[in-house]
């Protein structure tokens, strides 16, 4: 939909974006078990709008106009059937009102009513995840209107909706800044238009608002005697605060309950699910902050796009600066949900100031440590819980050692793969674990990656390793390459890759089947030139090895060259990739091999060595550039075969 920064002076009638008008059709015609949820939305959006006033006003206080004492306020008529929800904050243009009721302007909104659609059951958590809280509207209305009024405008917009794919603008006067919401229940709704219903929900979900919350004071009872005019008199409705109207993070630990911790969550995040667990310090000396940070119990749909808006609400002195300040955590952290309050930081602080200020650095720091503290503690003492965080966030927590070298020991700590020890490909095996198992006389942490764990479970490479029981990790997420590039080494030991260079086992390699290889490659070196020449620009290198005990050959890696996975990545990202030829290795224990030695027919030899050698790419890549020549080739060896 095109903006227009035209003044209107007649009502006019818009449709909805696409998406919105899907959306919307979702809502209306989807059965959710918790309605309710609605309302927190529109108090956590009329919270916003206060907060976002209160920081413009640090530089303009002509913003508030006389009128700083800011507020929600929320009003019910049970014979009309209506529920209205007012605040007094920065209020909306008629741009930002087309823009933010006619949209929906966030990445992957395809994605998002994929999963609405087809998992109705948990539509209300998906709400939360995704943003759009102010469309739950339609979950409990059939009519909603928007009267708005921007600080520092004179221009008030009225925005209306049936949610039937179109909704309708028109100037309007309205004296006073900020947003009233009202929503023309549906029958099958009204227990929404009962002021005790409405106080329950606020007290259930919307406690702690730092902005009171209020709605009008119930009447006491008249007295009997009072005389008819008395009770007839027109009033003024008295408003008294239904919230705590404090600051959930500036309490004190021991006075705050589960409850009120998963609640508050619920608010700043906006999702729907209790989070996994949280940490809650207040941090007194060098540096003075209250942090309150949340792991979610599930990953956003769009975790995998690292532009998506990401990191903590910014306070500074108790005055709300900022949403998503992602100056506070570095990208593999993206997950995290919570408050940061500084006393450090200047209350006039931009985000130009934010991105080099020393303080900032010192509190990303500290944070970041709290957070990695925080998932340490949790490993420790609930694996089960542990596991689960894994299994969602894992692949984030992997950028870590590429992203942070200052806390890579850490992060190395909390990690987990799948491996041949388990036999399963459930990734619950950490570095520690693997170092504890490690035999007598093994120097070295061993692992092979692969596009599934199916391919790096059945690997050639792994023959020699399973003969001697040595235990090898199983990498087989996109980002496993990227991870190992960077951590090279964990408690002393390096991380070694099965598949790249020569094979050097230490102490665990008899030194005379070492020394029996070694007098093989110098008695085989016309064979193998023999190899290599029909190979030719195939290969880098042709030799014996002793890490096949069934297999007849394999690639390996060069101990500079890019793997599979980590050229995918580059290729993705639209960069260079350098050329590099595999290494091709045969068993020379295998009948195969042996009679490809013997082989005197220089046309069968050269089928024979191509054969091995895209089978060995096969096995070790999972497809061949060229299929069908392999294909042809097999079926002419069949066809000799059969004669």
């Amino acid at each position: 939909m095109s903006k227009t920064k035209q003044k209107h002076t007649e009502k006019q009638t818009h449709s909805f974006q696409t998406e919105v008008n899907q959306l919307l059709h979702l809502m209306v015609h989807s059965l959710y078990s918790n309605k309710e949820i609605f309302l927190r939305e529109l108090i956590s959006n009329g919270a916003d709008a206060c907060d976002k006033l209160r920081f413009k006003a640090i530089s303009d206080d002509s913003l508030y106009a006389g009128d700083s004492e800011l507020h929600i306020r929320i009003s019910t008529d049970a014979e009309k059937g209506t529920l209205t929800i007012s605040d007094n904050g920065i209020g909306m243009t008629e741009e930002e009102v087309i823009q933010n009721l006619g949209t929906i302007a966030r990445s992957g909104t395809a994605e998002f009513l994929k999963q609405l659609s087809s998992d109705q059951k948990n539509a209300s958590n998906l709400i939360g995840q995704f943003g759009v809280g102010f469309y739950s509207s339609f979950i409990v209305a059939d009519d909603v209107t928007v009267d708005t009024l921007a600080a520092g405008s004179k221009d008030a917009v009225r925005w209306e909706s049936k949610g039937d794919g179109n909704f309708t603008i028109e100037p309007i006067d309205k004296k006073d800044r900020g947003t009233t919401i009202t929503l023309h229940l549906k029958e099958d709704a009204r227990e929404f238009a009962e002021d005790y219903r409405i106080r329950s929900i606020i007290n259930k979900y919307s406690d702690h608002i730092s902005v009171p919350v209020e709605m009008i004071k119930p009447e006491a009872p008249k007295d009997a005697d009072a005389k008819d005019d008395e009770k007839v008199e027109d009033k003024a409705p008295e408003w008294e605060v239904v919230n705590k109207v404090k600051a959930l993070w500036t309490e004190s630990k021991k006075d705050l309950t589960d409850e009120d911790y998963k609640e508050f969550y619920k608010h700043v995040s906006h999702d729907f699910q209790d989070p996994l667990v949280w940490a809650h310090n207040k941090v007194e000396g060098k540096l003075e902050y209250t942090s309150l940070l949340y792991i979610p119990a599930k990953a956003p749909f769009d975790l995998w796009n690292r532009e998506r808006p990401q990191g903590l609400k910014l306070y500074v002195q108790r005055v709300f600066i900022m949403d998503d300040a992602e100056q506070f955590l570095p990208l593999y952290l993206r997950f995290v949900k919570g408050v940061l309050d500084s006393n450090d930081l200047p209350l006039n602080i931009s985000r130009e100031i934010l991105q080099d200020n020393a303080i900032t650095q010192s509190l990303r720091s500290a944070v970041t440590k709290r957070v990695l503290d925080t998932l340490s503690k949790l490993a420790k003492n609930d694996a089960e819980k542990y596991q689960l965080f894994w299994n969602e966030f894992g692949q984030v927590l992997k950028e870590g050692p590429a992203e942070d070298f200052a806390n890579k020991d850490a992060i190395a700590k909390l990690l987990r793969f799948a491996s041949t020890h388990n036999d399963s490909d459930i990734q619950n095996v950490s570095l520690e674990d693997y170092v504890s198992r490690m035999k007598k006389g093994q120097k070295d942490i061993y692992y092979i990656t692969a596009e599934s764990y199916v391919a790096a479970k059945n690997s050639p490479h792994l023959e020699i390793f399973k003969k001697k029981g040595i235990e090898v990790l199983l990498l087989t997420d996109r980002v496993d390459e990227w991870l190992v590039s960077h951590l090279t080494e964990f408690d002393g030991k390096k991380l070694l890759s099965v598949t790249r260079g020569e094979l050097d086992l230490g102490e665990l390699e008899d030194k005379k089947d070492k020394a029996k290889l070694d007098k093989e490659n110098e008695k085989a070196k016309p064979f193998l030139e023999h190899v290599k020449t029909v190979l030719g620009e195939s290969v880098a290198d042709v030799r014996l090895t002793h890490r096949l005990t069934d297999t007849p050959a394999c690639i390996v890696q060069g101990e500079g060259d890019l793997g599979p996975q980590m050229a995918q990545i580059l290729k993705a990202a639209g960069q260079a990739v350098p050329e590099s030829k595999p290494i091709f290795e045969l068993n020379p224990e295998n009948e195969v091999v042996k009679k490809l030695e013997k082989e005197q027919d220089d046309e069968a030899f050269s089928e024979w060595a191509h054969l091995l050698f895209e089978q060995a790419v096969l096995a070790e890549r999972g497809q061949l550039d060229d299929p069908m020549t392999f294909t042809n080739r097999l079926n002419r060896m069949l066809l000799k075969l059969s004669k």
